[in-house]
């Protein structure tokens, strides 16, 4: 009975779950739109300086006269790593490609390499530009590369890379990127040379580009992946996480506060701006009807004289969302991935799989099997416990149901003498559900570990699973079954899961209320149809969870019979 309550209190837990999770994004009070835009506006150059936020001024000599250039076709410099090639083009200065090499779009053999950028961009990503518009033709200018050649490799030691660009008015502006071979993070200078006969007064904006396009994992995307881990722009404002839904930046765009990075995710990779040092600034928002998405880093107001110049230092990363990667940098870059309310427990057990996975077998099929297994033992002596009561519940039943048909129709005795009869034989009847409710936690931070960890995506197990962050499927079908989404074939291990729950179903002692027993012999198939769309990384750890307690609860009847 007990555990016929506990498959209650998990399937009400996790339908909560996922409509909280749905309907309440839990997002930070910040300060309103219309404050934030006139704190930028606010220009106080002697804080500014003591504040020494990446900012270096010199003196320059004024330019008196720019010399016209001829005009020349813009070029498309690539650089390669052994990580990614990258595609810069120098109208704007702005990446319009970056392909991971370690990672493809779909399981497919000919399946091509990750792409980040998508090619529907016209505006590509990392623009750079002034709030105010205060330096004309930035928008369309057509920067020059420092480089002869069209690509550029990077196999051994870093390389930087200059683009400059000079206004009619004589201010330069050169973007300096340098690229490392065995990092995803790209550092950039953006300096401004005044040598015009004016002040500029702006905000520098650095601004990310993504559009729906890229949101696609080959066959690891479904239609309700946003829905079960963020996809979006984020920011670390505060040094709190904050992530924006696009549905919601129409209510509001702008946030304000002391920013250490701003960045755009999908399920498994993410582009962020990183500023040299976290500094009270803006993060813009932008959505239009075409789903493209811009994250704009407003730099707090600057003051650049005639005759000066203004160095800005970013790093820039393009790259998985990998705990093991994220976590060697030092901006705080791996607070991006967040597995929700459980993080907490979700973080460590990424730690031990991925520990498995390197040291032992490299199989994240067995990682996760051996994870159920060190899990169960922790909480062994709680399943115990519970199955131990389950037990002597079961030895009541025959004295229970005389009870009932004594007391049928005094409902008030019948009550007193059922709690009697716990009492003389000493037995809690929320003993066995209680200990066991302790592992919904457990249960709902692996379900978004194992949805959300980009180590599951493409990760193969044996025989017909060959990607863990992907539902089951023997076989393909072309017809349309019914709770299941695409691709449709036979979820093998979700059927085999769905038996063990029967198994176990049968195994605990039987519902008193006929009414409430008729609804528990459904609980398997609900919970089977519950996870025909789950990745099998999660079936799997819930099949081998099954299996371990059946043989506990097995083992716990044998000893109390």
């Amino acid at each position: 009975m007990e555990q016929t309550r506990l498959l209650i209190a998990i399937a009400i837990s996790f339908v909560i779950f996922m409509l909280w999770s749905y309907f309440f994004p839990g997002e930070k009070e910040v300060p309103k739109p219309e404050q934030a835009a006139k704190a930028e506006q606010q220009i106080d150059e002697e804080t500014y300086i003591k504040e020494k936020e990446q900012v270096i001024a010199t003196t320059l000599p004024l330019s008196k006269e720019i010399p016209s250039k001829p005009i020349q076709p813009s070029r498309t410099i690539t650089v390669n790593t052994s990580l990614y090639k990258a595609q810069i083009a120098e109208r704007g200065a702005v990446f319009k490609s970056f392909v991971l090499k370690e990672y493809r779009e779909s399981l497919d053999a000919d399946s091509p390499l990750f792409e980040m950028i998508s090619p529907d961009i016209s505006a590509r990503t990392v623009k750079l530009g002034f709030a105010g518009n205060s330096l004309r033709g930035l928008d369309d200018a057509v920067f020059s590369a420092n480089l002869k050649s069209d690509s550029v490799d990077i196999d051994d030691k870093s390389q930087e890379i200059s683009f400059s660009w000079t206004s009619p008015e004589g201010i330069v502006v050169e973007k300096k990127f340098l690229f490392s071979p065995e990092t995803y993070v790209i550092d950039l200078n953006v300096t401004i040379k005044n040598g015009s006969k004016k002040t500029i007064q702006d905000n520098l904006t650095l601004t990310l580009v993504q559009t729906e396009h890229v949101k696609k994992n080959g066959s690891t995307k479904s239609s309700s992946a946003g829905r079960y881990g963020f996809e979006g722009p984020s920011a670390l404002i505060n040094n709190e996480l904050e992530q924006i839904k696009t549905k919601k930046i129409k209510d509001k765009n702008v946030y304000t506060g002391k920013l250490k990075w701003i960045a755009v995710q999908d399920q498994y990779f993410m582009s962020a701006i990183i500023p040299d040092e976290p500094i009270e600034a803006s993060m813009r928002l932008y959505m239009n009807e075409n789903n493209v998405l811009q994250n704009q880093y407003v730099q707090p107001a600057s003051v650049i004289n005639s005759g000066t110049q203004h160095i800005f230092k970013y790093r820039i990363f393009f790259g998985p969302k990998s705990l093991k990667r994220l976590s060697k940098l030092d901006c705080d870059l791996v607070k991006a991935v967040n597995f929700g309310w459980f993080d907490f427990l979700a973080k460590p057990c990424v730690w031990i799989m991925n520990f498995l996975y390197d040291h032992f077998i490299p199989n994240y099929g067995v990682a996760v099997i051996i994870l159920t297994l060190f899990t169960k033992i922790i909480l062994w002596p709680l399943g115990s416990k519970s199955y131990k009561s389950m037990a002597e519940m079961k030895k009541l039943q025959p004295l229970m149901a005389e009870m009932k048909e004594r007391y049928k129709d005094d409902k008030k005795k019948m009550n007193e003498e059922v709690m009697r009869l716990y009492k003389t034989y000493k037995v809690n009847p929320l003993g066995g559900c209680l200990p066991m409710v302790v592992q919904i936690p457990v249960f709902f931070a692996l379900y978004r570990m194992l949805y959300g960890a980009i180590e599951l995506r493409h990760a193969p197990f044996f025989l017909w699973i060959n990607d863990l962050s992907a539902p089951d499927r023997l076989f393909s079908f072309d017809i349309s079954i019914p709770f299941m989404q695409p691709p449709y074939g036979i979820p093998v291990l979700t059927i085999i899961m769905g038996a063990t729950m029967f198994l176990q179903q049968k195994m605990s002692p039987p519902m008193g209320d006929p009414s409430q027993a008729r609804m528990m012999k459904f609980m398997p198939l609900v919970f089977t149809v519950i996870f025909i769309n789950f990745s099998s990384g999660l079936v799997l750890y819930w099949l081998v969870n099954n299996i371990i307690s059946i043989a506990q609860q097995y083992y716990i009847q044998k000893k109390s019979a």
